[in-house]
């Protein structure tokens, strides 16, 4: 996208975040572990990240903007509005993070700028 936008952010994530990364880690992982990581975001301190690194760690393919989710994301910046941080969790087994609660924002922000820096609670 064209323009540069001052994308703007929670302190905080969303409490309905927490919700949606268990729903996501229960594809993932058996339900005690995935809510230890849950567990863990709550109380893990923001740290920041470029989400071109984020991309690449994840391993995830960036959604086109025909996506609904990052379209609205899209919207959100462009009118001003905070995201909420990202809710990652280092899968050190497999050597990546898994996105447990963001993408679509990770994908809106990365369309704006691939160098912006991400505030996530990383557990």
């Amino acid at each position: 996208m064209s323009g540069k936008v001052e994308i703007q952010w929670l302190r905080e994530p969303e409490e309905q975040n927490y919700p949606a990364a268990l729903s996501y880690l229960h594809l993932l992982y058996d339900e005690q572990t995935a809510a230890t990581h849950v567990d863990k975001l709550k109380v893990a301190s923001i740290s920041e990240f470029k989400a071109k690194d984020i991309f690449r760690a994840s391993g995830l393919s960036l959604l086109g903007i025909s996506n609904a989710h990052v379209v609205k994301d899209q919207q959100k910046i462009q009118s001003g509005q905070q995201l909420s941080p990202l809710l990652l969790i280092r899968d050190s087994v497999n050597g990546k993070v898994i996105v447990a609660d963001g993408y679509h924002r990770l994908c809106a922000v990365y369309s704006y700028e691939e160098d912006a820096v991400v505030p996530c609670k990383i557990a």
